[in-house]
C-alpha cells in the first residue's frame, strides 16, 4: 500500500519523531491508529448516549434554555478546568 501525505501531517510525524517519543514514521502512525480505533469504539459504544443528550439539548433550545455564547465559552472552560483536575488526581 503507498500512501501518500500531506506535507502537514509529514511534518506532524517528524516532529513526533524529534520528540523522542517514537523512532520511525511506523510508530508514530500505529500510535495514531490505536487512538482512533479507540476513539471510535468509545463513541460506538456511547452512541445512545450521545444521541439522547443531543437530542436533550434541541429540545431545550426550543424551549429557550440555552446559554449565551459567551455564559457558554465560560461554562465550558470551567468543565475543562475540572476535567483537567481530576486527570492529575
Amino acid at each position: 500500500m503507498t500512501i501518500t501525505l500531506r506535507p502537514e501531517h509529514a511534518k506532524a510525524i517528524a516532529q513526533a519523531i524529534q520528540s523522542g517519543a517514537y523512532q520511525n514514521p511506523d510508530e508514530v502512525i500505529a500510535r495514531a491508529l490505536e487512538a482512533l480505533l479507540a476513539e471510535d469504539e468509545w463513541l460506538y459504544g456511547h452512541k445512545d448516549e450521545i444521541a439522547e443528550k443531543i437530542e436533550r439539548a434541541f429540545e431545550q433550545f426550543e424551549r429557550g434554555e440555552f446559554l449565551s455564547s459567551t455564559e457558554s465559552r465560560a461554562d465550558l472552560a470551567k468543565r475543562k478546568t475540572e476535567w483537567l483536575r481530576e486527570q492529575k488526581s
